[in-house]
Formats: C-alpha cells, sequence, structure tokens
C-alpha cells in the first residue's frame, strides 16, 4: 500500500529544526504538487534551491522526517521560479514512484489542507498561530486549539461463500472496482459503522465482522478501517443510486488484479487469492 516505503522509516512526531540544505521542500497549489521533471520517478526541490527565493527559515514549517531527510512546507512558490519543475494532480502519486517520494507527497498534502483550513479561528476569526511545541494551530484571543483533521471510515469485504461483493462509485472520476465504504458517524463504534454502510449502500446485513488492517489514507484526510463481513440473509442488492452505480457479486477469477497502493485493492486480492481464512 502506498504507505508501505520498503526499508524507509517514517517518522511523524513534530519536531522543527533549521532547514538543512538536502532538506526535501514540497510546495502545493490547489490539488497540485510541485515536482521536478525526472524520467527515473518523483523528485521534490531542496532547501539548497529555495533559499535563494525564499531565504527566511521562518517561512518553512516543519512536517515530518523519513529516514534522515526532513520534508518542509513552503507557501507561495511558482514553477516559473524553478526551471525544470511543473506542477502535478495529488492523484497521480498513486501511479508514480520512488513509494517513499509518493507516501511524502500526498503526506505533505494532507498537512498543507490543514494547515490552509486552519489559518483563522473557526471560534473567534482571530488568525491562528502555530503552537511551538506540538503540531497544533492555537488561536492567542480566544485560546481556541486545532488539530490535524483525521476521518474514521470503513473499508468492507462483503463475502458470500465464494463471491465477495463489488461496487462502482456514483459520480466520481474513479472508475474501478471497489468495496463498500463510508466515513463513521458521530456516536458510532467502528463495527456499527460497517453494518450501517453496507445496508444504506446495498440493503444488506453483515454479520461475523472480522477486521483485516487499517491504511492512512492522506488523500481525504481519512484513517480506513478495513473489515471482512460475511451475508446474513438474502443477497439480493437493493443499491443506493446516489452512492454507487453498482454492485454484483463476484467470483475470485472476475475480481481485478491488485495495484499495490490502496487497501481496498489489497483486500480484494486477499479474497482472490482463497483469503480471509480463519484464525
Amino acid at each position: 500500500m502506498i504507505q508501505d516505503i520498503g526499508t524507509g522509516r517514517y517518522h511523524n512526531e513534530y519536531r522543527p529544526a533549521v532547514p538543512e540544505k538536502n532538506s526535501r521542500v514540497l510546495c502545493y497549489r490547489k490539488n497540485e504538487l510541485l515536482l521536478r521533471k525526472r524520467e527515473d520517478g518523483l523528485s521534490f526541490l531542496t532547501y539548497e534551491e529555495t533559499e535563494k527565493i525564499q531565504p527566511e527559515k521562518g517561512a518553512y514549517t516543519y512536517l515530518f522526517l523519513i529516514d534522515k531527510t526532513r520534508y518542509y512546507l513552503l507557501q507561495g512558490i511558482s514553477e516559473d521560479q524553478f526551471p525544470g519543475t511543473e506542477w502535478m494532480k495529488i492523484s497521480g502519486l498513486r501511479q508514480n514512484g520512488p513509494r517513499d517520494a509518493a507516501f511524502a507527497g500526498v503526506t505533505g498534502y494532507q498537512l498543507w489542507s490543514w494547515y490552509n483550513a486552519r489559518r483563522f479561528c473557526p471560534a473567534c476569526g482571530k488568525q491562528m498561530l502555530h503552537d511551538e511545541k506540538e503540531r497544533m494551530m492555537r488561536c492567542p484571543a480566544c485560546g481556541q486549539t486545532e488539530y490535524p483533521k483525521i476521518c474514521p471510515a470503513v473499508i468492507v469485504g462483503v463475502t458470500h461463500g465464494d463471491r465477495l461483493l463489488l461496487t462502482k462509485y456514483a459520480d466520481r472520476d474513479f472508475k474501478r472496482y471497489a468495496l463498500i465504504a463510508g466515513f463513521a458517524e458521530i456516536g458510532e463504534t467502528i463495527e456499527e459503522t460497517v453494518h450501517r454502510e453496507v445496508m444504506e449502500e446495498t440493503g444488506l446485513k453483515v454479520k461475523n465482522l472480522k477486521y483485516y488492517k487499517s491504511q492512512p489514507w492522506s488523500f481525504t484526510d481519512t484513517l480506513l478501517f478495513g473489515f471482512f463481513a460475511e451475508l446474513d440473509g438474502d443477497d439480493t442488492v437493493h443499491l443506493d443510486d446516489h452512492e454507487l452505480s453498482l454492485a454484483r457479486w463476484c467470483t475470485r477469477d472476475e475480481i481485478p488484479e491488485n495495484d499495490g497502493i490502496s487497501l481496498t485493492r489489497e483486500m480484494m486480492q486477499v479474497f482472490k487469492d482463497g483469503g480471509p481464512r480463519a484464525d
């Protein structure tokens, strides 16, 4: 999956330090990331390059560490200032490598989006300040505090014998097969979310929930919880066509191969390969 970065180690602790010459600098606009044009994969600007345009160290926001390389956020940069760079849509990180760079790009995007949305206090409207000790925005006027947004959601592989329920979203750019998915609501457990989302989108009941694994999905500020669940009762699908354009039972042979990026695709591959198996 996209967070599996091989031998690299991701450190998300907020430990700001002065940028070094080889520190990576991430620059975003809307849903795009500024990259250097290279045929061998994703390449970010370095502090050694950007300090010529922006020498003020206070303009760089510390993000995280991968191995011994620090990553920083810098606002207000354009491709015209750095020949050989271009803007790429964030969704393109799903198809490009190396994996540690793709993960850094999308995780930085999640933090950039949060910082942009927390420039002003949601309680009193005053300008927010970054806390000095932790990754948190604080209002100096009323004391309101804001932490990065993480939205819990479920991915559900509904099984019925040797068949898995595959779906396609309605009115989305993503047209490939997926599994039942949805966000947790206020006041419900993540297991209750599984039952509710399956019922709302397909009219089916499920039982024997089996937790598989989780995945941070920074494209949508989401922490995904993957479950397999067995059909409980009638297998007739009553489709919510506002959420889904299709839902069909597929045999293992009909399931497409895993693309190595998402929890959804990995769970589909697990079923295709004969799982999930009982503990």
